[in-house]
């Protein structure tokens, strides 16, 4: 099964993307199935038609499903949450507030999450096209499963001991307890946002794509989203810029704009090049409905087949050194060293290579470091 991420700034399109991408896949004969994990759902709006908390059909090889958190959250957390609140009580807290305290955050994230693996093991679909929320709350999705460990490694013995230690003595005065089913399948449910992961961080099976406009402030907070991937190991394959102007228009009010947008496209290029760069305009109308998503497919993908993969390979990584600092690695083949310049502003790195440059931005907690060149 193949996996496409759609992410980038709130408004960019990427639900109008993401069904365009899904509806051509269903087209070309894939089992398809798009799903939003924005609370702010958009993506029935766009298909034309009523959608659900589970997946339900569109047309012709085709599904689609706005995952609701709180469906989603006592159909994978009930356990999780009866585990914290068997901690919680035990501690004297009352039950009400105990309930309270076990809604952590990230549980909304991880119910999106668990849909994936879902996905796998009912082996329904051929491509999965995820309508993303914005940037921000993506990151906080990919990084999940790596923030659950400590979960893992702190509360599941915690809660093995007091399953073992005061199940026996509490039953007979009627006292909840945690109990060791609660305890396994807990540690099953981490186990499983860790396999996710794996998932969404292979390359055979993922994809993650960025979706912008040609605006200096949506292209700056994408380029910190794909090095926060390239941070969390995520492979991203393409860049998709929305609502180009046509060139047709010839109306003065518009032309400023569409000057700006053309300047803006080459620093697009010199932010994310060499990953592939996919155009569409601005269509006349409100994107939406078959026929259109039909249209819009095709102006981004042409005879291309978008499940598969659009780039090969990593243009950058950031890995820790595991001695407090971080480590980019760049591909350059065949760049002489001596034609090589890097610069650095507070939170951005500039790169050039002879005549060409790229802008790196840098997540917070490497900008208070030291930069050093290495070969």
């Amino acid at each position: 099964m193949r996996i496409l991420v759609y992410t980038g700034k709130g408004g960019v399109g990427k639900t109008s993307v993401a069904a365009a991408t899904a509806l051509r896949c269903a087209d070309l004969g894939y089992r398809a199935l798009v799903v939003s994990t924005d609370t702010a759902h958009s993506l029935g709006d766009s298909l034309q038609t009523e959608l659900g908390p589970e997946p339900s059909n569109v047309t012709t090889n085709l599904d689609a499903q706005e995952i609701d958190v709180h469906y989603s959250i006592n159909r994978y957390w009930g356990d999780f949450q009866k585990f914290m609140m068997g901690l919680f009580t035990q501690r004297g807290a009352e039950d009400v507030i105990a309930e309270e305290v076990t809604i952590l955050p990230g549980l909304e994230e991880g119910a999106s999450l668990l849909w994936l693996n879902e996905y796998v093991a009912s082996a329904n679909y051929d491509v999965v096209v995820i309508d993303a929320a914005p940037t921000a709350e993506t990151l906080r999705l990919l990084s999940l499963p790596d923030v659950t460990r400590w979960w893992v490694e702190k509360l599941i013995p915690l809660g093995r001991t007091a399953s073992k230690a005061l199940g026996p003595m509490a039953k007979p005065f009627g006292i909840q307890t945690i109990d060791a089913k609660t305890v396994d399948a807990v540690e099953a449910l981490f186990d499983t946002l860790g396999s996710v992961r794996t998932m969404l961080s292979d390359g055979a099976t993922s994809s993650m794509r960025l979706v912008v406009n040609a605006e200096r402030m949506v292209i700056k907070e994408t380029q910190r989203t794909y090095t926060y991937l390239n941070l969390y190991g995520y492979p991203v394959d393409a860049v998709i810029c929305n609502r180009l102007l046509p060139q047709e228009i010839t109306d003065p009010h518009f032309e400023a704009w569409k000057k700006a947008q053309v300047k803006n496209l080459m620093l697009i290029h010199e932010c994310f090049d060499p990953l592939p760069l996919f155009t569409a305009h601005l269509y006349d109308r409100e994107m939406g409905g078959p026929e259109l998503l039909r249209k819009l497919g095709e102006e981004l993908f042409g005879d291309g087949d978008p499940a598969k993969h659009l780039y090969e390979g990593q243009t950058q990584t950031l890995e820790s050194d595991g001695s407090g600092g971080y480590m980019m690695r760049i591909p350059l083949p065949l760049a002489d060293r001596s034609n090589i310049d890097l610069y650095r502003a507070t939170d951005e790195l500039t790169l050039s290579v002879g005549a060409y440059r790229r802008n790196l931005a840098l997540p917070r907690i490497v900008c208070r470091l030291r930069l050093n060149q290495h070969n």
